[in-house]
């Protein structure tokens, strides 16, 4: 059996990125967190997401995001830039709309 244990970010400081996401998604970073490792909802029901600090920068697109689904998209988006996040582009494609933006540390996620 296996089971999915972490999604993991790479970044420059992962308790500030953990910061960003906690805010996001309304859910407190664990104890213990620093620059170097953090992580967010660890022994919970939903998937843990981990920060880890690494000492090369983002270079190209993320092959693997979140998708966020919104009950007021265009609130929700306003809402995440004044967290830090940044718009990287709009979509419409086939009846369904997003938006995706990047996090401080250049992740890309997306928000329908």
């Amino acid at each position: 059996m296996i089971t999915l244990a972490n999604i993991t970010f790479d970044c420059a400081d992962s308790a500030a990125l953990a910061s960003f996401w906690s805010r996001v998604l309304d859910r407190p970073v664990d104890p213990g967190a620093g620059e170097f490792f953090a992580t967010i909802g660890a022994g919970g029901p939903a998937p843990t997401l981990m920060f880890l600090k690494v000492a090369e920068p983002k270079s190209a697109k993320n092959r693997c995001h979140l998708d966020l689904s919104a009950d007021d998209r265009d609130a929700e988006v306003k809402r995440l830039l004044d967290l830090g996040a940044t718009v990287q582009s709009e979509h419409d494609e086939h009846g369904h709309q997003w938006v995706v933006l990047q996090d401080p540390s250049g992740n890309e996620f997306c928000v329908s």
